[in-house]
């Protein structure tokens, strides 16, 4: 005989018991069920949900039995100290007290079919079994005690006219209505422990104990034993319950069995095994499922093997394991024992098919057929017709079958199940699959988990075929398709459900659910759908339950296995390319599969930095840590995560212990490795000296504009140190080569960034004692307090760190600051990232105008303010922005810079592109000359920037002083006399400058002069004269030896073309103006006008005092090259980048010798005929020292050297001058 089929897995599970269930009913309502506990409690569930309902409390005892009304109205429990409690079945409310019904536990409990009786049972020794009214709960007046004994189980027959009762030592029947004994048997060795009736009331099946666990069937009507002992179980057959059909007969037994058996050959059809001891057991209402509970504390619910359409044969289990060769023989012998048992004949014809012995199973089925035509013989014949490939009479076949089908709809759906499966099988896979769509569409009532079970193999079968011919994307969907139909699960039986479509093709589906994801995993995985197979092998993983997982030990390994290296290969190459999603979802694979080294953390680390997932990254690098603490790896990821997390204090203490790693490493790679990194602490001295570089060039003392305090360079340090910016940037550079890139001091110099104040200043006004040491935003709001508070706010907003104010931000009693202040800040503003300039009288809403007529324009200060820096914004009095323009550069602003070239008389293009220097230093005086300042020594200290003079700054100086200084520094730096081109007072710091700036106000003397097309003409003459042309040479010789200008002790050394004054005469001009006409040597007579007095003289009446007219030597005239442009031009075109070559007449070096002399001529004669056209010259007059002083310097003096030079008997006397 072939092994019984035990099923370990309910469909579901009833779960929330508290102790070993010992009785359960199902409700008639179909949708409810109340379970009784050793807890002392009754619960009401839900069969739908398996939720608890309601939890009926109010037992003292152990709940042992339960019984329920046929009208599902009463509920009755009973427990082990002998009380029963009656409830409501709708509601489960109480509906009676305790009843004391025995002195000892109850052990059975039954209503009658009409409901008007309720049976108790017990082991009293006296009366125990009593009847109770239903309405009143009193024991019935006449005849309510039966006395059997010790009661194990009483039941009424279904029709109530009799009542069964098992006892310890036998069965008793009683009419329910006389209570007469009608009956009494033996029925099992010892003790009969339960009792069922069939549903039609013509059998009594009992259980025995531990010592005859067998169940026996009786005859009502004789009351004689039918057949033999029902053997199987091996302990005490606690409950037996028949289904509403009368066909199977389940029981529970302690040794953790319940049974299926078929009543009409007493076979066990198919064996649940609970995992304790089994105590109650009942059909549900349709018969179509069991429910059974025990020790485990739980009711289970069992799917009943259901034969849609074949009968229950003797070789029905051959069939179902297998053992083709058994069922044969078995069927064979039915047929020899009746040669027309059709069932027979058509049951062996299934086996011949499954053998694929098509003839005999056709022969077999005809047989069936003619001894009766049957559903089961036609689909016979159709299967055996489709193997023989008669596609055409199989559809006949089974067009006839329809007929033996009683027109029942579920029928006839298995039977056109059967149909499509024979037609698959026949290589009609589309008219199956066709078919099977419509059972679908047009069977939404029907047993859809028949039709999806028979599609899931189908497909499983197409993915067999895909998957051998190496059509791996083809197989994956046909395996996926199989695994997701939405019956189709490990927890369900459906061996046992459809047994039927086992017998008939020998499919295994018991195994069907695994293979078929084993198979998709597989084709998944070969397709390269690598994250597709894992999610595959996981759901395996989670839905199995142990005992599979241990069969499946070896293939979970090898899968595992195989699937982890396509990971780590896949993830790598994505990684290679920058692939970071697909890299990260491969090696996350490889970490699923629990198959990852601290390599493969440390690239998915990787990857998720790419991804600038940080914290995911982070988890990754701790996990490489954990897995290999001594590799400098884990804690190089950390680093790198905890940076891009912004938690670079952490950062820096990762890498540094990376470093140390690295140096503990003894392999010459890692060595090498090391070399490469830099430690936190040089990198700290790298950042260090770039901030004093930058600091260089900033104010001595700043506002943080976030904290509102003033900052001394310390400070300053200190705020840059704990700065997230510093936290960074110490742990972004990492290796050498980030020292010498341009990123540290870019960052130093973003920090650094500072916005500087232009203003006017106010009769108040922020001072450094008013904000030192305090918060500037804290300070009440007056006066300056609020524009400083506002100028700061606005920087802020800007995202400026630093801000500069001239009033507040300087110590002024520190001679030694305020001397670095002054003598920096045109530094301080060029190197500003952004200018403010407030305009105090500028009022919110101006119209363009306003900006030229503002009182800034006139300060001495905001010139260089202006110039200086490259960013510039203009703001109101109410600190809006000048216009409405909210560009990022006034400068930059055409209709502002317009309005600036207008009020200043600065060409716009010259505002914008300022460089300090010494050039053009005439026409910077005179951009100054108009300016004023508080301190008159200011005037100069102002313009220290704009010549880029660093000079003593020494408040209480006369002004005169402090100009003399500056325009003595000027000339004395770049040789440059314009700046002694002015008309005014002298300067009693040397005559020969003026005593205030305003003498620069008028532009610079501009004298009639050939124009450039006229001097080629008179050059020409020239060069017909060899006398002209050696004179010019000579004196061009002899000037360009000359020196240049200079001051010594204020006194200047003057290069000049000196013109002895022969005779001075006064006169008045048409204005009556004073007039001198003045005669010299070598010039034309001149008129000079001044209102200061000069001495008259002429040849015939001398003078003692020596007067000279000059002309100051400017070597502008000499028109020799820049070198350095022409260095740089020479560089330019590569004139350097070949070797000199041999000189020879006809060399390149030989014409560039001959052109120079050409050139030298030329400018000689340029220079001639530039010095015969008018000038400006200085009348100096001799002092008793023998020095010069110059006079007269209140008006222009234009003079001319006569016509001819070269006919003027040493016409020039040129010298150095010293003048005081």
């Amino acid at each position: 005989m072939s092994k019984l089929s035990q099923i370990t897995t309910p469909l579901q599970q009833f779960k929330g018991h508290e102790a070993g269930v010992t009785a359960y009913v199902v409700l008639p309502d179909k949708r409810r069920m109340v379970t009784g506990t050793h807890d002392k409690a009754l619960r009401l569930w839900d069969l739908k949900t398996g939720k608890v309902l309601k939890k009926m409390e109010w037992h003292r005892g152990r709940v042992l039995r339960l019984a329920v009304s046929r009208d599902g109205q009463l509920i009755a429990s009973g427990d082990d100290i002998g009380e029963v409690i009656v409830w409501h079945g709708e509601t489960g409310k109480l509906l009676t007290q305790p009843i004391k019904a025995h002195t000892n536990l109850i052990t059975s409990l039954c209503f009658s079919p009409n409901g008007t009786v309720l049976a108790t049972g017990s082991f009293d020794t006296t009366s125990t079994l009593k009847l109770w009214d239903t309405k009143t709960w009193q024991a019935r007046a006449r005849g309510n005690l039966i006395d059997a004994g010790y009661v194990r189980c009483a039941q009424y027959s279904p029709s109530g006219e009799l009542f069964a009762i098992a006892t310890n030592h036998d069965i008793q029947i009683y009419n329910s209505d006389t209570r007469e004994r009608v009956v009494s048997f033996k029925g099992h060795i010892r003790i009969n422990y339960s009792l069922a009736w069939t549903p039609d009331g013509t059998r009594l099946l009992t259980g025995g104990d531990g010592h005859d666990p067998t169940i026996r069937e009786w005859d009502t009507t004789t009351w004689q034993q039918v057949g033999d002992h029902w053997t199987g179980h091996t302990s005490y057959v606690n409950a037996i319950a028949v289904n509403p059909a009368g066909t199977l007969v389940a029981s529970a037994s302690f040794d953790e069995h319940v049974r299926l058996w078929r009543l009409s050959d007493r076979q066990t059809i198919v064996i649940f095994k609970h995992s304790l001891l089994a105590t109650c057991v009942s059909f549900s209402m349709d018969g179509k499922y069991i429910f059974s509970g025990g020790g485990d504390k739980i009711i289970s619910e069992w799917a009943v093997p259901n034969s849609k359409i074949l009968a229950i044969t003797t070789a029905r289990n051959p069939c179902i394991h297998g053992d083709l060769s058994t069922a044969e023989e078995l069927l064979t012998q039915d047929i020899n024992t009746d040669v027309n048992d059709h069932t027979s004949y058509a049951h062996r014809s299934f086996v011949m098919a499954r053998k694929h012995d098509w003839d005999r199973a056709l022969r077999d089925a005809i047989n069936s057929i003619s001894i009766r035509p049957s559903l089961t013989g036609y689909i016979s014949k159709g299967i055996a017709l489709c193997g023989k490939g008669r596609i055409r009479d199989a559809r006949a076949a089974f067009d006839v079958a329809s007929m033996y089908t009683d027109q029942d709809p579920e029928t006839i759906y298995f039977l056109l199940l059967i149909k499509a499966t024979a037609l698959f099988n026949a290589d009609r896979r589309d008219e199956a699959n066709l078919l099977l769509k419509e059972l679908a569409a047009g069977c939404p009532n029907a047993d859809t988990r028949a039709c999806h079970i028979v599609e899931a193999y189908l497909r499983f079968q197409l993915g067999i075929k895909a998957l051998d011919g190496a059509r791996y994307d083809e197989a994956a969907n046909h395996f996926t398709a199989a695994v997701n139909c939405s019956t189709f699960s490990s927890k369900l039986d459906i061996h046992y459900m459809y047994e039927d479509l086992i017998v008939l093709f020998g499919w295994d589906l018991k195994s069907l659910w695994l293979t078929a994801h084993q198979k998709q995993c597989y084709a998944l995985l070969w397709a390269g759908k690598i994250q597709d197979a894992v999610k595959s092998y996981q759901y395996i993983m989670v839905s199995s339950d142990e005992n599979t997982k241990a069969d499946c030990l070896g293939w979970f390994n090898e899968f595992k296995k195989e699937c982890s290296v396509l990971c780590f290969t896949n993830g790598d190459a994505a990684l290679a390319a920058n692939k970071y999603d697909k890299a990260i979802d491969l090696y996350s694979t490889a970490v699923d599969l629990n198959c990852a080294s601290d390599v493969v953390f440390a690239n998915r680390s990787k990857a998720k930095l790419g991804k600038m997932l940080w914290e995911d990254a982070l988890l990754d690098a701790q996990k490489v840590i954990q897995l290999n603490p001594s590799s400098h790896v884990g804690y190089q990821l950390t680093h790198t995560a905890l940076h891009g997390m912004q938690h670079y204090g952490k950062a820096i203490d990762a890498f540094t212990i990376m470093l140390s790693r690295l140096d503990d490493a003894l392999e010459a790679q890692m060595r090498d490795l090391r070399q490469q990194y830099v430690s936190p602490s040089e990198v700290e001295d790298t950042i260090r000296k770039a901030v004093w570089i930058e600091l260089e060039n900033a104010p001595l003392r700043l506002l943080n504009t976030s904290t509102g305090l003033l900052c001394n360079r310390t400070a300053q340090m200190n705020s840059f140190k704990t700065s997230l910016v510093y936290k960074e940037l110490l742990s972004s550079t990492t290796k050498h080569s980030d020292l010498q890139t341009e990123h540290i001091k870019d960052v130093v110099a973003t920090y650094f960034r500072c916005v500087l104040l232009s203003h006017r200043w106010e009769e108040t006004e922020a001072l450094l004692h008013d904000i030192q040491d305090k918060d500037v935003y804290e300070l009440s709001e007056l006066g300056g307090i609020v524009k400083l508070q506002s100028f700061c706010k606005i920087a802020r907003d800007a995202g400026y760190c630093w801000a500069w104010m001239d009033t507040c931000c300087v110590d002024k009693n520190s001679n030694a600051e305020l001397q670095e202040s002054i003598n920096s800040m045109f530094v301080w503003y060029r190197h500003s990232a952004l200018t403010i300039v407030y305009l105090c009288d500028v009022p919110p809403s101006s119209q363009p105008g306003a900006l030229a007529r503002s009182v800034w324009n006139e300060r001495g200060w905001t010139f260089q303010e202006f110039v200086a820096p490259r960013v510039v914004i203009f703001y109101q009095k109410d600190w809006s922005l000048y216009l409405g323009d909210r560009s990022s550069n006034h400068k930059e602003s055409p209709a502002i810079m317009k309005e600036l070239e207008v009020a200043t008389g600065i060409d716009a293009w010259a505002l914008i592109s300022f460089r300090p220097g010494m050039s053009n230093a005439r026409q910077r005086l005179q951009w100054a000359s108009s300016r004023v300042t508080t301190l008159q020594e200011d005037i100069a200290y102002s313009l220290f920037g704009i010549f880029g003079v660093h000079l003593p700054v020494i408040y209480g100086e006369k002004r005169q002083n402090a100009l003399g200084r500056l325009l003595q520094e000027i000339v004395a730096r770049s040789g440059d006399v314009t700046v002694l081109d002015w008309i005014g007072q002298p300067s009693e710091f040397n005559s020969c400058l003026p005593a205030h700036i305003t003498s620069y106000t008028t532009p610079p003397r501009t004298h009639p002069f050939l124009s450039e097309d006229q001097i080629p003409t008179t050059i020409s003459l020239l060069r017909k004269n060899p006398a002209a042309v050696d004179f010019a040479l000579k004196l061009y010789d002899q000037l360009d030896n000359t020196s240049a200008a200079r001051f010594a002790n204020c006194r200047l050394h003057l290069p000049c073309m000196a013109f002895r004054v022969t005779e001075v005469s006064l006169s008045y001009g048409p204005s009556q103006e004073i007039q001198y006409e003045v005669k010299a040597d070598g010039l034309h007579d001149l008129l000079i006008t001044t209102n200061e007095p000069i001495v008259q003289f002429s040849r015939s009446r001398p003078t003692q005092q020596t007067f000279v007219l000059v002309r100051p030597w400017d070597r502008s005239l000499l028109e020799l090259p820049d070198f350095s442009d022409l260095i740089d031009d020479m560089e330019s075109e590569g004139e350097f980048c070949t070797p000199p070559s041999s000189p020879s007449d006809d060399s390149p070096n030989r014409s560039l010798v001959k052109q120079e002399v050409v050139d030298q001529e030329s400018r000689a004669l340029r220079l001639l005929v530039r010095l015969g056209q008018p000038f400006g010259a200085f009348l100096l007059a001799r002092q008793r020292g023998g020095e010069y002083k110059r006079v007269a310097s209140d008006h222009d003096i234009v003079a001319q050297v006569v016509e001819d030079v070269t006919s003027v008997r040493d016409p020039m006397d040129i010298r150095t001058i010293e003048i005081l």
